[in-house]
């Protein structure tokens, strides 16, 4: 089972190492030591930032990634002498991988000889690929151009054809009034809202794992032991306070690495997103997840982790002592918590926003939800007679959560299948998945279906039997939704847009609203119409745009000023469909760098990022076809707000015809 974990977080990690800037904890440089007019030494050395580490060429196969020096053209204008040596390097065991894993610390010197074969040789290249560690591991590549005769080379700076640089300039809009664009102030309230509903998915998450058998025995008990422990009331109150502080301290540190997956390249978070493969994992390990949960196996972190963490709280003693106590309880929890915590990451990855800073806030609420039963009954220490005794019902919480867990990962394949525009998981499939989960929870809540750690069949309690009701009520509104007798917008984002269907549909755009894909055909047809654009950039993993167009422009008062008095233009950012191969070119940024569109998606979204500044979805501009901005851009929001905006664009178009 250690295998299997330390196999997910090297995937896990290789994904996020996509996601990397430039910035990198390894400050690389090189040297040349010339022996002889044929031969030298080249010396490779890596400073290395405190608390990382860089693993051995020589390190165990089968744990972490090697460092791997690939030498260009060797055997052809040199020949290596000997391997490439290492400087000191430190050796420990590796609790996930169960192997020993050799790696620098601070520093790393890798020395190569080499003896030319063709004398007019006065430069060599050098890639190097190798993985960085600290609290994830971060694959990386280094390329080294190395001057024999101690010139500095000048690495020549990438080139696009002249084609390329056309179709780049096609891209960019003549737009007027641009400053119409900015709404600093809602864009900021959205946000901040979104970043608070995170907090609270967070908070839920921690109360559900407060009634796991990992978490509930432990309050009673760590509580008691702060209260007693102290030299007076007081003292022990403090103590168990600062316990719960230390708690959303750990989870809020947990989140730090992912500050680091940050890039130059403003769509990068939705690429991570949306990546087909990467949703593809998420949906294997919430399946891993929800087995774990079932009790066919237990997930669980090395146990020497928690003995050298209750060992160290026990010798330190004071703030220190209750911090190890904190991070014992994190630790030996994980096999309830880490599944929860899974869910709480695929909620950022599905959110809007900022996927770090969502992950951060969505960690707080998680570890303020853990922490606050031991301050509030540290304060009032009666109520822990008040609390439930610990026994089967938290196996039945937790089986509960198994068949959640399966409900988040089959939206997980059903990103990867909108994406990927495979057209296998249609909207019925989803439902009728979704339908049969709840009804096997159901079963499993009314007794009928079990799992290998049940117990003895009991007399069911109420709460089970409410829960049992709840589940059986949502499968036959599913059940409705799937016949199409309700609309099912409760659940709008979650299950694929309507259009998606096993069944022929009259239009493949939201609510049957003729629409255009390609921004050029849909600005023809509206200088045809002479009506203004809805320039809607979309995905088809976009949860808060099913929202919107589910819930917003359904709506009897809206749907009409969609239909007739705009023209909609949907442009899809997360559309991983390949462009023709003549529509295929390489966009240059202003930085330097050289990025080849060759998918859809690609191309809307530097559509989107030159002349919106903008990388997020829902995202809604209204234009003239003359290309003049009629209102302020606006993202999700509510009915009227989007209303009004509406209105507002049609009127200043008007206007504008006026003038004209």
């Amino acid at each position: 089972m250690k295998q299997i974990l330390g196999l997910i977080l090297l995937v896990f990690n290789f994904f996020l190492g996509f996601s990397q800037s430039d910035n990198n904890p390894a400050v690389w440089t090189y040297e040349v030591e010339k022996i002889s007019d044929t031969e030298y030494t080249l010396v490779f050395k890596a400073n290395i930032y405190e608390g990382w580490h860089i693993y051995s060429q020589f390190t165990d196969e089968n744990g972490s990634l090697p460092s791997e020096f690939t030498f260009e053209k060797a055997g052809e204008d040199y020949e290596l002498v000997g391997s490439t040596t290492e400087s000191e390097t430190l050796t420990e065991y590796s609790d996930i991988f169960e192997v020993d894993e050799t790696f620098f610390k601070e520093k790393a010197v890798f020395t190569q000889r080499i003896k030319l074969l063709n004398p007019e040789v006065d430069q060599i290249s050098v890639e190097l690929f190798y993985q960085i560690c600290k609290e994830v591991c971060i694959p990386k590549d280094e390329t080294f151009h190395i001057s024999l005769t101690g010139e500095e080379i000048v690495v020549a700076e990438q080139h696009v054809d002249q084609r390329s640089l056309d179709m780049s300039a096609a891209l960019m809009l003549d737009l007027k009034n641009r400053e119409l664009l900015v709404s600093g102030g809602d864009k900021a309230v959205n946000e901040k809202s979104g970043l608070w509903t995170i907090f609270v998915l967070g908070f839920l998450g921690g109360l559900i794992a407060l009634l796991t058998p990992c978490v509930f025995p432990m309050i009673p008990l760590t509580v008691s032991f702060f209260t007693k422990q102290g030299s007076n009331r007081s003292k022990g109150i403090a103590n168990a306070l600062l316990y719960g502080f230390f708690i959303v301290l750990i989870y809020f540190l947990l989140s730090l690495p992912f500050h680091l997956f940050d890039s130059v390249d403003s769509q990068i978070l939705n690429t991570i997103a949306t990546n087909v493969w990467l949703n593809l994992f998420f949906f294997l390990i919430f399946i891993f997840f929800a087995f774990s949960f079932f009790g066919y196996y237990e997930l669980t972190l090395p146990s020497s982790w928690a003995n050298k963490m209750d060992s160290a709280s026990s010798k330190v003693g004071g703030a220190f002592g209750i911090f190890f106590m904190a991070v014992t309880l994190a630790i030996v929890s994980f096999s309830c918590t880490g599944p929860i915590l899974g869910g709480l990451l695929g909620s950022t990855a599905l959110a809007e926003g900022d996927v770090a800073t969502n992950l951060t806030m969505g960690m707080i609420g998680f570890g303020v939800a853990l922490a606050l039963p031991f301050g509030l009954f540290a304060l009032f220490p009666t109520w822990l007679n008040s609390l439930p005794k610990s026994g089967g019902w938290m196996t039945t919480v937790k089986v509960a959560l198994g068949f959640l867990e399966l409900v988040l990962a089959f939206k997980f394949l059903s990103n990867a299948d909108l994406v990927g525009n495979w057209g296998i998981f249609k909207r019925e499939i989803f439902l009728g998945i979704w339908i049969l989960l709840f009804v096997l929870l159901s079963l499993y809540l009314f007794g009928i279906l079990r799992f290998p750690h049940d117990g003895p069949k009991q007399r069911l309690s109420t709460g089970r039997k409410f829960a049992a009701v709840l589940s059986t009520a949502f499968s036959i509104y599913l059940i409705l939704g799937l016949s199409k007798i309700t609309d099912l917008k409760l659940l709008s984002g979650f299950p694929p847009p309507q259009f998606y269907s096993i069944f022929e549909t009259e239009s493949d755009c939201p609510l049957g609203i003729e629409c255009f894909k390609d921004f050029d055909k849909g600005l023809a047809h509206a200088k045809k119409l002479n009506k203004p654009i809805l320039l809607d950039f979309t995905g088809w993993a976009c949860v808060n745009c099913r929202k919107m167009e589910e819930t917003v422009w359904s709506e009897p008062d809206i749907y009409p000023i969609l239909k007739d008095e705009y023209v909609l233009i949907s442009l899809y950012i997360d559309d991983r469909k390949e462009l023709p191969a003549e529509e295929q070119f390489d966009f240059k940024y202003e930085s330097g760098r050289v990025k080849t569109i060759s998918t859809v998606g690609e191309k809307w979204g530097t559509f989107q990022t030159l002349n919106f500044k903008a990388a997020s979805q829902p995202y809604y501009v209204l234009m003239s076809p003359e290309l003049e901005i009629l209102n302020t851009a606006v993202q999700y929001t509510d009915r009227d707000t989007y209303k009004e905006w509406l209105k507002k664009g049609v009127t200043n178009f008007k206007e504008l015809g006026q003038l004209k």
